[in-house]
């Protein structure tokens, strides 16, 4: 059986909503096909994407998410140049900005497996093995999704956040690793509703700057070496 094939977009510095209709706008035509399939007993496949890209300073809420884990109101955001999104994906809120790396898989887990929890470990494995192949250790925290650092220690702290979607087993949103993005704005935040625990980044840990090309490159390659498909490049 040949490999699935994925389209592989760097969207650049853009505006999150531009993105997230992007994001939507592919679901659609995935979900829509997949439909089509059932009605005329086809077997068309729908497309896979992976859009990478980095957004202006924004704030997004899941819609699990508590609104009160926002720390500003509007006046705030506006003097910081921020946005702010009530969105679809599970979570709670999280801070996306220049130096931070977002990752948006667009996939049709039926052409893969059928389980949501493992696409959740398998974009977290693709995260870890990223870091150590930058010289960072990282892991899991039982019990809530993302990438940390000292899980367990007094020093724990959060280098990836994660949120998803699943319509019809296609996926959207995913993850953001914070290469190096301004800190300071996860102040203005409670991120993903977690009180006790700090956020890092590559260039915190590592003591210097760190080309968010080539993070992408490898996280890129990671994650088709754990799902198992083949790259198209675009």
């Amino acid at each position: 059986m040949s490999k699935p094939i994925v389209q592989v977009r760097n969207l650049g510095l853009i505006a999150y909503q531009d993105a997230w209709d992007l994001q939507e706008a592919l679901l659609k035509t995935a979900v829509d096909l997949k439909i089509e399939n059932r009605k005329q007993n086809t077997a068309v496949l729908a497309a896979h994407h992976l859009l990478f890209c980095e957004h202006p300073h924004v704030y997004t809420l899941g819609k699990s998410g508590a609104a009160e884990n926002l720390l500003l109101d509007q006046a705030h955001l506006d003097q910081i140049q921020a946005q702010f999104f009530k969105i679809n994906r599970g979570g709670d809120i999280t801070y996306h900005g220049p130096g931070q790396l977002v990752m948006y898989p667009i996939l049709d887990l039926e052409q893969f497996f059928t389980d949501i929890h493992q696409y959740l470990r398998f974009l977290e494995e693709a995260v870890i093995q990223t870091l150590a192949d930058f010289g960072i250790s990282a892991t899991r925290l039982e019990g809530m999704t993302g990438v940390w650092l000292d899980p367990e220690g007094p020093n724990a702290r959060k280098i990836c956040a994660m949120g998803v979607k699943c319509s019809r087993w296609v996926t959207m949103h995913g993850i953001a690793l914070n290469v190096d993005p301004d800190l300071s704005y996860f102040g203005n935040i409670v991120p993903c509703g977690i009180q006790d625990k700090a956020v890092t980044s590559m260039t915190k840990e590592l003591g210097r700057q760190i080309d968010i090309k080539e993070v992408r490159s490898v996280l890129s390659a990671q994650m088709a070496s754990i799902f198992n498909y083949q790259i198209a490049q675009s």
